[in-house]
């Protein structure tokens, strides 16, 4: 009896997933169009919505169960784009020029730990804890100095007058995101689950307390963020060595 011949399989890609992968890395081009207009409070805000965007494409792969190699690989090069070419020329062009040679080796030196810290990430997948990411994630790395540009445009700062406070921030941001430090990754949360009523409320007062000057608690919020890193590794280090002091 003769066997049916094997199924070919279909070649392809999801389309949903990469839909938003694809808005994604439409919002960090933007930014750098947007930057180079001279228009910096649209380049900040398009790093956001990006950030937004890279948030969901993830999630709707696990949800509607569309993870693929494919699409790893699209969302890292994405996210270069979006959260390591993007902030980079949108900070050189709004305050790190006036810097000359100084300011355009921050603006490479964010970018190329950018590319170092989402190499790092793709070769430790399944490996490391998910719980905790190793070194700031790009997308908070990019939310402090998209923050930074947004909140001076808002308040009539001039990117010359803030040019060495840029070039630090800039920098710390880039060494950061390449360091060993450990940061919260917030994937061991139940989006699906059933939560107290408190938290709604801390939520929706949370929502708030942003929306009264987005520009600023968005800028304090990733600064805090940035923070916690060496605080948690340092707290963790502690721990160790208490275990090891404990007799027995």
């Amino acid at each position: 009896m003769a066997t049916a011949p094997p199924q070919k399989r279909r070649r392809g890609i999801y389309l949903l997933p990469n839909l938003f992968t694809t808005a994604c890395l439409f919002c960090g081009f933007y930014a750098v169009t947007a930057a180079m207009n001279g228009q910096f409070d649209r380049a900040a805000f398009s790093i956001f919505a990006a950030m937004i965007m890279d948030g969901l494409d993830g999630r709707i792969a696990r949800l509607t169960h569309t993870q693929t190699a494919f699409g790893a690989e699209y969302d890292s090069l994405s996210d270069m784009v979006s959260f390591g070419l993007a902030p980079a020329l949108v900070m050189y062009l709004w305050s790190l020029s006036f810097l000359a040679k100084l300011g355009w080796f921050a603006s490479f030196v964010y970018a190329a730990a950018a590319a170092l810290r989402l190499a790092r990430f793709n070769t430790q997948l399944g490996v490391e804890d998910r719980r905790y990411f190793q070194g700031l994630p790009s997308p908070s790395a990019a939310a402090i100095v998209a923050g930074m540009v947004w909140l001076g445009e808002t308040y009539g700062l001039a990117g010359d007058a803030l040019r060495y406070v840029a070039v630090v921030v800039t920098t710390l941001t880039a060494l950061l995101m390449v360091s060993n430090f450990r940061y919260y990754s917030f994937k061991n949360i139940d989006v699906r689950g059933r939560v107290p009523f408190v938290v709604i409320i801390a939520v929706v007062l949370a929502l708030a307390v942003v929306l009264t000057d987005p520009q600023l608690m968005l800028l304090v919020i990733f600064l805090g963020y940035a923070a916690s890193g060496p605080l948690l590794t340092l707290w963790f280090l502690r721990q160790k060595r208490a275990k090891r002091r404990k007799p027995g």
